[in-house]
């Protein structure tokens, strides 16, 4: 993966409570061998008015998904869900009100109601390619994305 100062990228985050999530941030600069320093899109600072700036392994990084217009979702489709300031690896389970879905996280067993417009295809990033949930599951057959732990995701939108 070719990353570069200025780069728009999604960072995942390996801390508890929040295992499975993905947050916009900006490469501002490299900081040693295979880790970059990056300004949070939708995180703040301590101070709750600056942007959070951290060193993250490239490991956990990922350029910026390409957007897939999608107008509806379907039983089963994997989904992320846009919740507390970054998106969330779920799975569709059901259907409200015509436009809103509820969305189970495997990785804590909760189930959330979101709508249409709080949702985008999951993609998965691998060698340098951006693969569709959907297209990837019918070609790799691999386990969906999610380690041991949980995200208690506290308020659904």
């Amino acid at each position: 993966m070719d990353i570069s100062l200025g780069s728009d990228v999604e960072i995942c985050s390996n801390e508890d409570g929040f295992l499975g999530s993905y947050y916009a941030a900006k490469v501002i600069s490299k900081a040693g061998k295979a880790r970059f320093r990056v300004e949070y899109a939708t995180l703040l600072a301590n101070d709750q008015k600056s942007p959070l700036k951290e060193v993250v392994r490239a490991s956990d990084l990922r350029p910026e998904p390409p957007r897939i217009g999608a107008s509806s979702f379907n039983v089963l489709d994997k989904v992320d869900a846009y919740d507390l300031d970054g998106w969330w690896v779920g799975r569709v389970t059901g259907r409200k009100d015509g436009s809103r879905y509820v969305v189970h996280f495997e990785c804590s067993g909760d189930e959330y109601v979101y709508p249409v417009s709080a949702l985008r295809v999951h993609q998965e990033y691998e060698n340098g390619q951006w693969f569709p949930s959907q297209q990837k599951a019918r070609t790799h057959q691999r386990q969906a994305f999610c380690r041991n732990g949980s995200h208690n995701v506290r308020t659904p939108l």
